[in-house]
């Protein structure tokens, strides 16, 4: 018995090739009279520059059913050029899988190919993963097509993966059971039921009652071919519970299809009258023979069979016929050799033998023609039936031709089984590199973590040395402060002293003098002679003397006064007299004599000397001069502090880092004043600091 009685479903892919052909027929030829109508100057105008809507034109006519083969293919090759013409993105590619849509519906395999190949290496160069996955189905189509299983098999293999990096479970579901379909053509039934239970388990993630069909529908088959034939019949009749969703249209002709592969069941459990009734059941459905050709033709001559093993010969012999008929109108060389083969069963079991044994021929001639060695074996079977002076003949090719077909099934699993491991192997290297590009990424994430710690730690130990030193500088500023406050207090005390000299000295001295003066002038008032008058003359220069000794005490007063008050000045001029004997750069002075520095905070006194300090030793040791100049002046309500040299000079962008210059701008801002400093190279450098003492001035005693 032949293995061709049952029929797969079309793909939805082919059924929507066959819909379009049909339902834009009507619209086409409206279309068709408006585009001869046009001018000679539109025409003109769309063969210079080609726009969208000749593309949709010419797509258009390229599916027009009524028009001649050669006419669609240049329609659509005009389509193509304007097409490559424009930009490649995602619009392009979708035109151009229109294209391929149509080399198809024509059977225009080379077109086809061509097209298909062309959107698979753009997606490659774009990396548009979505059309790469799509291109890949495509060009496996053809190689199924073209019966070139391995290369068909790596392309829907590499769409898998790529479906299932984009999580696309639709598409996913849909390549694996192509993938099962070309399995099961090649015999490997039990790889191609792997696939298609993995293709369920993804249909379970989306609605698709239309891949589910499909599912079943091979399941069925699977089963039947290996004779579990109730487990076959369950899931054609799960198949056909599937089409009670109207989402999936009848122009499939989807029950068709399940009814003749139900019948096809019950023709192998020889259950022969209920195949009738299956195969019967098959040709009432609606548009058959105009949507489905091919299928009504396989259920004539199934139902033919039928009748013939029920021995039910009422119309038998015009059921094949019509059913050859019709596909030999449509070249279905494989339905051929089925209703050939069943014609020469047929009239062997009438006697028959002369047409017999001239179908079985055929058919024979026919398979070998197709190089099909399925086909090839049924039909050397038959012939070794009708013909038994042969017999040994055909059965001697029959088991060589078998022994082929084992090795060339073995080969292909063998391909197909390397090509899904070496797409695993990649898989794992890219895994791998992906390992160690993570690894990578880590070890530099690691490093970048302690490159940020470790200058962290080091920003956190600048800050403590810089905190530190403010606070050592606090602890100077206040020993300073301590050691004025020393000198001070010691200045009072040797005050102290001083007025209880000078109240000595003019108790025991001054007053003394002048209480004998007074008493020796009371006794001259008793003299009235000439010796009295010299005594007062006498007296009158003593008192002269004690004036002029008072004079004398009231001048050291003050100037012991102005050394207490100019204690600053002198802590300053012995800073400029120990600059003047250590180095011999000559050095001048000027401290205004009008600055009250009584009257200034001893903060700013203690920052003025040790900015004093830092400029004169950064002059000494950095800027070779030949002469140095410190100014102490009152300018209005501030006093400037202006230091100069005529040394080298320096950067003072590059400078401002220094701890010195950084120390002097620290200290300025402290007593609330403004820092300038000039520099250039060879023109020595000028520091001036302006300090407000307007607030901090005191009203002298």
């Amino acid at each position: 018995m032949t293995a061709f009685f049952y029929i797969k479903s079309f793909s939805i892919f082919e059924r929507i090739h066959i819909l379009l052909l049909k339902n834009y027929c009507y619209i086409l030829l409206l279309f068709l009279i408006f585009f001869i109508s046009c001018t000679n100057k539109n025409k003109s105008q769309q063969n210079s520059i080609p726009s969208q809507d000749s593309l949709t034109s010419y797509l258009l006519l390229a599916n027009d059913v009524h028009l001649p083969q050669k006419l669609k293919q240049k329609y659509n090759h005009k389509a193509f050029e304007i097409i490559i013409s424009q930009k490649d993105d995602s619009l392009n590619k979708v035109n151009l899988f229109k294209v391929a849509n149509r080399y198809y519906n024509m059977a225009d395999w080379k077109g086809y190919y061509n097209t298909s190949k062309l959107i698979l290496e753009n997606s490659q160069n774009s990396h548009d993963t979505v059309n790469l996955a799509k291109a890949y189905t495509y060009v496996g189509d053809y190689y199924k097509k073209k019966s070139i299983s391995d290369s068909a098999f790596y392309c829907y293999n590499k769409a898998e993966k790529l479906y299932l990096r984009l999580d696309d479970n639709y598409n996913l579901a849909k390549t694996q059971i192509s993938k099962a379909n070309l399995q099961f053509s090649e015999n490997e039934h039990f790889n191609s039921e792997i696939a298609v239970f993995k293709a369920l388990k993804n249909i379970k993630q989306v609605k698709a009652n239309d891949l589910l069909y499909e599912s079943y529908n091979l399941l069925g088959i699977l089963y039947n071919e290996r004779e579990e034939y109730n487990k076959s019949l369950e899931f054609h009749n799960k198949a056909l519970t599937t089409l009670k969703d109207s989402s999936i249209p009848a122009e499939f002709q989807f029950k068709a299809t399940s009814l003749n592969n139900i019948g096809y069941v019950y023709l192998n459990l020889k259950n022969y009258n209920e195949a009738k009734n299956y195969f019967q059941e098959g040709l009432k459905q609606k548009k058959l023979f105009i949507e489905h050709t091919p299928l009504y033709a396989m259920l004539l001559d199934n139902l033919a069979y039928a009748k013939f093993k029920l021995k039910d010969t009422d119309g038998i012999s015009d059921l094949f016929y019509r059913s050859l008929k019709i596909r030999d109108s449509l070249h279905l060389t494989s339905g051929l050799i089925v209703n050939k083969t069943h014609l020469s069963e047929y009239y062997y079991s009438k006697n028959d033998t002369l047409k017999a044994i001239q179908y079985a021929k055929q058919a024979l001639a026919l398979s070998r023609s197709t190089k099909q060695l399925r086909s090839i074996l049924e039909s050397l079977k038959q012939m070794g039936a009708v013909d038994p002076k042969n017999a040994s003949k055909y059965s001697n090719e029959y088991i060589l031709i078998n022994d082929r077909l084992q090795k060339a099934e073995r080969k292909m699993g063998e391909k197909f089984s390397r090509i899904e491991y070496e797409t695993d192997e990649i898989k794992v290297e890219n895994t791998n590199l992906e390992g160690q590009n993570k690894k990578l990424l880590l070890i530099f994430a690691a490093f970048i973590i302690l490159v940020i710690l470790l200058y962290t730690i080091n920003s956190q130990k600048t800050k403590q040395r810089e905190l530190l030193f403010k606070q050592q500088q606090q602890q100077s500023n206040a020993e300073i402060y301590n050691l004025l406050i020393n000198q001070q207090n010691t200045i009072e005390i040797n005050n102290i002293k001083e007025k209880k000299r000078v109240a000595r000295e003019l108790h025991d001295g001054v007053l003394g003098r002048m209480f004998g003066v007074r008493i020796n002038l009371d006794g001259l008032n008793k003299i009235k002679d000439d010796s009295g008058i010299e005594m007062r003359l006498n007296y009158l220069t003593e008192l002269k003397n004690i004036e002029q000794d008072i004079r004398e005490i009231s001048h050291n007063l003050n100037r012991e006064k102005s050394e207490l008050i100019n204690n600053f000045v002198a802590i300053v001029t012995n800073l400029f007299e120990e600059q003047k004997k250590t180095f011999p750069t000559k050095f001048l002075a000027h401290l205004d004599p009008t600055i009250k520095w009584d009257s200034i905070d001893n903060i700013i006194k203690i920052n003025l000397y040790r900015i004093l300090q830092e400029s004169l030793q950064n002059c000494n040791k950095y800027a070779n001069a030949t002469k140095i100049k410190v100014e102490f002046k009152k300018q209005n309500d501030s006093l400037v502090l202006k230091i100069s040299d005529d040394g080298i000079g320096f950067n003072i962008n590059r400078a401002k880092k220094g701890i010195g210059l950084q120390n002097i701008k620290i200290r300025t801002t402290e007593c609330e004043g403004t820092l300038e400093i000039k520099s250039k190279k060879d023109e020595g450098t000028s520091i001036m600091i302006i300090i407000p003492i307007n607030k901090t001035q005191k009203p002298i005693a």
